[in-house]
């Protein structure tokens, strides 16, 4: 006010706007703050680099490491369950055919930066450790081609939309901001769907870079 020599009602309307469009924070008793965390940088063309998975890293956690950033995964649901129709087409599986989901939330120094489910067809995953919270070193992916099924490639959609109530909740969203949803289908050398995960990220918390060949 003082500054602008604007009226409390105007500074107040400013200050509404900026937080719908997710530039600030409003701590009650403290004030407004400028949103601090830089994006992540996610570079789809090397996050799924088997050089990872040799050397035991999953790509989150190979992404957050090389950006100098503390990671962090919580599982918030793991078991067995029924294919939803459009998880079963991608996998190429009857819809309602067992798969196991994997729930998680991902965080980078305490801040909340994806929500990931992946899908994986239930005769592959039965009695391997991805039934277990933690599938050991590299992740899912490595314990895949343990079984045989190298992987080859991978398919991604992308689309953004306003996230649901608990989404927003889930990944701590300031009104306004809005969400990426990612859907990845990895395939081996078969050409066989052996996973799909789809993925909630935190638009404001995320570049998206992939690098694409002119040929």
């Amino acid at each position: 006010m003082d500054a602008y020599g604007a009226a409390r009602g105007t500074v107040r309307q400013a200050i509404t706007l900026l937080k719908a469009e997710g530039l600030i924070e409003v701590e009650h008793g403290r004030g407004s703050f400028v949103r601090p965390a830089p994006p992540v940088k996610r570079l789809g063309q090397d996050r799924f680099a088997r050089r990872h998975r040799d050397a035991g890293k999953a790509a989150f956690l190979a992404e957050l490491e090389a950006e100098g950033r503390v990671p962090e995964v919580e599982m918030l649901h793991l078991g067995r369950s029924k294919a939803p129709a459009e998880i079963a087409a991608r996998l190429g599986v009857e819809e309602g055919a067992s798969v196991l989901v994997r729930h998680r939330r991902y965080l980078a120094d305490n801040q909340p930066l994806e929500l990931a489910t992946s899908y994986v067809p239930w005769e592959l995953a039965n009695g391997t450790p991805m039934t277990r919270k933690n599938p050991g070193p590299g992740g899912i992916y490595a314990r895949i081609e343990e079984l045989g099924h190298r992987l080859e490639r991978f398919t991604e959609d992308v689309a953004a939309r306003m996230p649901t109530p608990d989404e927003a909740r889930l990944l701590r969203l300031s009104p306004g901001v809005q969400v990426f949803q990612l859907v990845r289908t990895a395939y081996d050398t078969d050409g066989q769907a052996v996973e799909v995960c789809d993925t909630v990220m935190a638009a404001d918390r995320y570049v998206l870079s992939y690098e694409l060949p002119a040929r």
